[in-house]
């Protein structure tokens, strides 16, 4: 019989973009892979790709109502196909899908943190509030703890997060040898694109990938570019990523609105290719106020970028300030101009820094590492 795993995300987005290549290889080796998650455009290609998908609505917040039934809905799964492996990722899905785990008597219950939901940001008593929340559920419902981010891992070794001394840091990483890879890249796409986005040689060019909703610091950055125009006629923004539908009518939809009509700023939208947009870069920003271990500054780097971001958790792991990139702190629009003056005015700085950062996404992120250290887990386990 083919051991089990389950893994447990909010949304099918999620298993596709964080799990794909750990999937395909448990798929590979053996194992019978599980999906729990909300039911979306994305879980045709998890069926594809040999999972059993289980439709489960998992709300990415807190709803005591929606999360009891998520809850019930998982023991009862949980309890029918008994797997050997629960893995649980994303704050809320990460959450519900460990108690309902431990509930129906799973075995072995694996907590990936791709960024704890407190972080520095919070006031002390929001901090001390989720802080309290997360170890809790790690000592009662949790076996092992992987993080992607040392400063995850520190803290929950530190905090006792465990009862047991089961933690592991696995990082980040990415398919360095095909998606994003810049030596694979058809340069005549790259200069079809550059003319239809009126991209010029001497043109320097700032990108962005995320969805643009304010705690990505999109609005800072927009703003922080508008500056920077009027100074300086060479310049582009491409924003890779979409407005909510939910945003839309909000405060931060109408601040985005206000430069749709921008030449020099280029909405595009959710994009299937980023590689080719990182490639056409020069400088990857990402002034988020809060993030995990974020997998498009590591992207971006391998893809021949420099590197602005804010100083928070994961980013500045993966930046070395003056190396391969600038940090500046959080909602901070003056620090953004200046840092994006900075290489603006400095291009063989620029030049230095997507040669540091290159360098360090081949030798620091690659995926394969990433799902080996995995794998290794789940074989011990379940060779007892």
């Amino acid at each position: 019989m083919k051991p089990k795993i389950v893994q447990v995300t909010a949304i099918g987005l999620s298993q596709v973009k964080l799990l794909s290549k750990l999937n395909r290889t448990l798929v590979e080796q053996g194992y019978e892979v599980h999906a729990v998650c909300t039911e979306d455009e994305y879980t045709g290609q998890l069926k594809e790709e040999g999972i059993i998908f289980h439709p489960i609505k998992i709300d990415r917040s807190i709803n005591p109502r929606r999360n009891m039934a998520s809850l019930s809905s998982m023991i009862q799964l949980f309890n029918e196909i008994k797997p050997d492996v629960v893995h649980v990722h994303t704050p809320v899905a990460a959450a519900l899908g460990r108690i309902a785990a431990k509930i129906a008597g799973v075995p072995n219950v694996i907590y990936t943190a791709h960024g704890f939901y407190f972080h520095e940001g919070m006031n002390k008593a929001t901090y001390r509030l989720f802080f309290s929340i997360e170890k809790y559920i790690g000592r009662m419902f949790t076996d092992y703890i992987f993080t992607q981010s040392k400063e995850d891992y520190e803290l929950s070794v530190k905090s006792d997060f465990l009862k047991t001394n089961n933690y592991l840091h696995i990082s980040n990483g990415i398919d360095l040898n095909n998606q994003f890879n810049i030596d694979r890249i058809d340069n005549e796409e790259i200069e079809k694109l550059k003319e239809e986005l009126k991209i010029q040689d001497d043109t320097i060019v700032f990108s962005f990938l995320g969805r643009l909703v304010r705690e990505k610091g999109i609005a800072e950055l927009l703003n922080a570019f508008s500056v920077l125009q009027k100074e300086y006629s060479n310049i582009k923004l491409l924003c890779m990523g979409s407005l909510l539908d939910s945003e839309r009518d909000s405060s931060i939809g109408e601040e985005i609105e206000r430069f749709e009509n921008n030449d020099d700023i280029v909405f595009l939208g959710q994009v299937e290719n980023p590689e080719y947009y990182y490639a056409l870069s020069d400088v990857y920003i990402l002034p988020s106020y809060r993030e995990g271990m974020p997998r498009s500054i590591i992207e971006a780097m391998a893809m021949n970028n420099a590197i602005i971001a804010t100083d928070i958790r994961g980013s500045r792991e993966e930046v070395s300030q003056g190396e391969n990139g600038l940090l500046v702190k959080v909602k901070s629009v003056t620090d953004l101009v200046q840092a994006m003056r900075t290489l603006i005015v400095k291009p063989e700085t620029i030049k230095e820094m997507k040669k540091h950062g290159r360098n360090k996404a081949l030798n620091e992120y690659d995926e394969e590492e990433v799902v080996n250290k995995q794998l290794k887990v789940f074989n011990k386990l379940l060779s007892r």
